[in-house]
């Protein structure tokens, strides 16, 4: 096994885990440009061996940079959430993100965005939005809200009636979507303060490959 393609495998996985998109086995495989997809999983298991790369069993994108390895913190990627609608709000880790420097780190989650709900507001499919964890929100900020074990990426908006009742809305950044407003208790996981979007790309290496 080589040391220069294996120094190569750790340069573009520890890329890709900094620019919030953590690779399958698969595409380091197609990245580095290996025959088989076993190849790229004998580097990433030698990667782990010599502990430049941390694993986190049955994960396919559980790959992440220890701690003395860079200055990054590392956040769950908890799943996806509908941002186009309403689904289950279903906690099931598919890997790490990195976040630097932000106060709140310990307390930050990221997310994957499905649905065009959100584009005015620069939300689109696919975008990962990293969330700070708080019960509260201000009138005005993207939040992800939970009602009924249901999560959705939405604008908070609150407001107070005639008779001096507040109501809250959920509502989206595209106009062929209408407003959520609650009829069940709604609960708020925390507030939307980073997107980050991955543009597809191909990755050639030269020689020296296995």
């Amino acid at each position: 096994m080589s040391g220069k393609t294996q120094h190569r495998v750790f340069e573009f996985v520890r890329d890709r885990i900094l620019s919030g998109s953590v690779p399958t086995v698969r595409e380091v495989q197609r990245a580095m440009g290996f025959r088989a997809v076993q190849s790229a999983q004998e580097h990433l298991d030698a990667l782990v061996a010599e502990g430049l790369l941390e694993k986190t069993p049955r994960i396919s994108r559980g790959y992440r940079l220890p701690e003395h390895h860079s200055s990054a913190f590392m956040i769950p990627l908890l799943g996806r959430v509908q941002a186009g609608g309403l689904e289950d709000a279903v906690e099931d880790p598919e890997g790490y993100i990195a976040v630097d420097g932000h106060p709140s780190r310990s307390r930050l989650f990221a997310l994957k965005v499905r649905g065009e709900s959100m584009k005015n507001a620069a939300i689109l499919p696919d975008d990962i939005v990293i969330v700070r964890q708080q019960s509260s929100a201000e009138h005005g900020d993207i939040v992800v809200a939970l009602i009924d074990d249901q999560a959705t990426v939405k604008r908070l908006k609150v407001t107070r009636d005639t008779g001096g009742s507040i109501r809250v809305e959920l509502h989206p950044e595209n106009p062929d979507f209408s407003p959520i407003i609650p009829v069940a208790d709604l609960h708020i996981l925390g507030k939307v303060i980073e997107v980050r979007r991955q543009y597809e790309a191909s990755v050639f290496y030269d020689s020296d490959v296995s």
